[in-house]
């Protein structure tokens, strides 16, 4: 497979990196391909304009868009990795995943509304979050991300089969991050093929 790994942090020292490092290191020792698109080091703008809703989703869609939908295109499997910031996700990653899964190139709504128009690809969103997992359970926040997120948006995408790993304590001991990494690795070397159409 090939396998796009895209990823928020304007940090390159931060734990995002270094999950997406380890998630990639685990990709590869698959046998996978992959691609890296660094929203931040690659200075993509995610300021929903005027041209993307003024774009028809095939013939007027901007460059910057235009490029990481070609990325989208060439891969059979994807990972977001951001950092969980305020219940959801930085901005850059939020502004990309607006821009580039645009109407009309990623959904219709017009004949199922719960179809993608894009092929199946492996979905995972790999999510360094500084609560624990029993923070996030109780209070139910881990529930509302698997319904906007899983559920909701990334059904959109295409991803089939779609998966959130949120890696609680990102912020903890050090046994525990490399407890983390290990995991991001680990999702990479059994990262599953895409669902047939």
């Amino acid at each position: 497979m090939h396998v796009l790994t895209v990823i928020d942090h304007p940090n390159p020292n931060s734990f995002s990196h270094a999950t997406a490092q380890h998630f990639i290191a685990g990709a590869k020792a698959a046998g996978h391909t992959t691609e890296l698109a660094d929203l931040n080091a690659e200075g993509f703008n995610p300021l929903w304009s005027m041209a993307d809703i003024d774009s028809d989703g095939s013939t007027t869609i901007p460059a910057d868009v235009r490029h990481e939908q070609d990325r989208v295109a060439r891969a059979d499997a994807i990972c977001l990795i951001f950092p969980l910031f305020w219940w959801g996700m930085p901005s850059m990653m939020k502004g990309w995943v607006d821009r580039v899964w645009c109407w009309g190139w990623a959904y219709d709504l017009l004949d199922d509304p719960e179809l993608s128009v894009q092929k199946n690809c492996s979905g995972l969103l790999l999510v360094p979050a500084g609560a624990r997992s029993d923070e996030m359970e109780d209070k139910g926040y881990r529930a509302a991300l698997d319904t906007c997120w899983t559920e909701g948006t990334f059904g959109y995408f295409g991803f089939s089969p779609r998966r959130m790993e949120l890696l609680y304590g990102s912020t903890g001991s050090a046994p525990r991050r490399e407890a983390l990494l290990a995991q991001s690795y680990d999702c990479g070397l059994t990262l599953p093929p895409p669902a047939p159409a």
